[in-house]
């Protein structure tokens, strides 16, 4: 069956950085686009980074260009979030999630594009 399960939370203080990793299996992972999400206590759960299928286009959420990147890795079936100068606000549990279409044309970017979600990882950033 699908699976995502991530890894690499923690606690750091802000302008730290941490690499977030998320293991697919159960699919062709090189033929889905992937996403990473956050949901914050109280607060929806946002869309910060995408990439396409085929790795060659991302999105970010303005809350988090120029500071996080999203890549994938299909050797390992991977998908990570590089985040630097973390700041207090970043506070979340995030998850990984795939596009519910195969070899969507564009890189998704709606919470409604994707159907299927990992476990979640802690990242809490101290001031």
């Amino acid at each position: 069956q699908v699976q995502l399960v991530e890894a690499g939370g923690g606690l750091v203080q802000a302008g730290a950085s941490l690499r977030l990793a998320c293991r697919a299996s159960g699919f062709p992972f090189s033929e889905f686009a992937m996403g990473w999400f956050r949901q914050a206590p109280g607060k929806e759960r946002e869309l910060i980074a995408a990439i396409k299928w085929s790795g060659d286009y991302t999105y970010y959420a303005d809350s988090v260009k120029g500071r996080f990147t999203i890549s994938k890795d299909n050797t390992v079936n991977t998908v990570y979030l590089q985040m630097n100068n973390l700041k207090p606000e970043d506070t979340s549990v995030y998850y990984c999630a795939r596009d519910r279409q195969r070899r969507r044309y564009i890189t998704p970017t709606s919470i409604r594009d994707f159907n299927t979600w990992g476990q979640g990882t802690h990242v809490t950033v101290s001031p």
